[in-house]
């Protein structure tokens, strides 16, 4: 079975960075792509970023593009998400979730595995 696990969310001000680890099992990272999402209170889920070894390559959003680093340590597969400058927006439960494919085209549409999430609460 397929398993992932986010962690490291916590309250944090802000300004300040945290880093979000996702360990998964059951799974190859060199054969899928992984992603990060968050859903904010009253909001709907949005991606955030999505890596692919097979490719070699992360894509972001916009938006956090710059702030927001995804990095993989595929010895222990597991996906980190360096979150610096937090904002009181970016206040959400932080998913990760894996593809049976290693592609990350339109990963915000949908994605194959889910985790549960970890909650990153960051006050003003």
């Amino acid at each position: 079975d397929v398993q992932l696990q986010a962690s490291g969310g916590g309250l944090v001000q802000a300004g300040e960075s945290l880093r979000l680890s996702c360990v998964a099992s059951g799974l190859s990272f060199d054969e899928r792509a992984i992603g990060w999402f968050r859903q904010a209170p009253g909001k709907e889920r949005e991606g955030v970023g999505c890596f692919s070894s097979a490719r070699g390559s992360t894509d972001y959003v916009d938006r956090l593009k710059g702030r927001f680093i995804i990095e993989s340590d595929n010895a222990k597969n597991t996906l980190y998400l360096q979150m610096n400058s937090l904002k009181p927006d970016d206040t959400a439960v932080y998913y990760c979730a894996a593809r049976k494919n290693p592609y990350c085209f339109g990963y915000e549409e949908y994605m194959d595995y889910w985790g549960e999430g970890t909650q990153v609460t960051v006050s003003s």
